[in-house]
């Protein structure tokens, strides 16, 4: 039994010892602690945002909340010794969802219906976006809570999108319209906050649609950073 003890007690003393150095170590004044420098921020994001859109037409009137939904991988890449620049490209996935009032005699200008109606759309499209940021962020190594602002340039490829019909009178109906969109989209954006929340705004600089409209995606909303 006094051989069992023995033993155990020099099995622990090694233990014991690292750990008051360590202790140590903490009390003494000027002592470096050392902590990995080498860090990467915010390199998942989520957004969620409202559509306004740019140069709508009279004709459209949006009802309800028209959402751009986000999310995706950013890799980050710091350029400055204090990591508080960087660059960050990446990929990920868009939905969106533009609600808007039509109204028949506009829809069937040659033909109007009697009565008039107006009929509920919505246009849904699914798309692969591919951003490109330049970061400027307080951070340091020792804090996860920092004030940032990122701005960057994104292109999307539109993968689907269909528009839905919801009428009192005609019924619903749906359609595909990936013909009629332009499938490569693209446009600027900033986000701005400080920690969990912030602000986002999606500035798009082609048309969403073939038709020769100037109908583009002006986008306000919250921007979630993680790791």
């Amino acid at each position: 039994m006094i051989r069992f003890l023995l033993l155990a007690l020099f099995a622990v003393a090694p233990f014991r010892v690292l750990s008051q150095g360590n202790a140590g170590e903490k009390a003494k004044p000027g002592t470096l602690k050392v902590k990995d420098s080498l860090f990467r921020e915010d390199q998942f994001y989520v957004s969620i945002s409202y559509n306004l859109l740019q140069h709508s037409p009279e004709v459209f009137k949006q009802f309800s909340f028209s959402p751009s939904i986000t999310t995706g991988f950013l890799r980050d890449f710091p350029i400055t010794k204090d990591r508080k620049w960087a660059i960050a490209p990446g990929v990920g996935y868009c939905y969106t969802n533009i609600k808007q009032f039509i109204n028949t005699d506009d829809l069937f200008s040659n033909d109007p219906p009697n009565p008039s109606e107006d009929i509920r759309t919505r246009i849904i499209s699914h798309s692969i976006e591919m951003p490109l940021e330049v970061r400027w962020r307080n951070v340091s190594f020792d804090s996860h809570r920092f004030w940032r602002i990122y701005t960057g340039f994104k292109a999307r490829y539109v993968l689907n999108s269909n528009i839905k019909l919801d009428s009192d009178s005609y019924g619903d109906t749906k359609a595909n319209v990936d013909d009629n969109i332009n499938r490569w989209q693209y446009g600027m954006y900033m986000s701005s906050g400080y920690n969990t929340w912030n602000f986002h705004v999606y500035y798009g600089l082609n048309p969403i649609f073939k038709d020769g409209s100037k109908v583009a995606d002006l986008n306000f909303g919250f921007m979630f950073y993680i790791l």
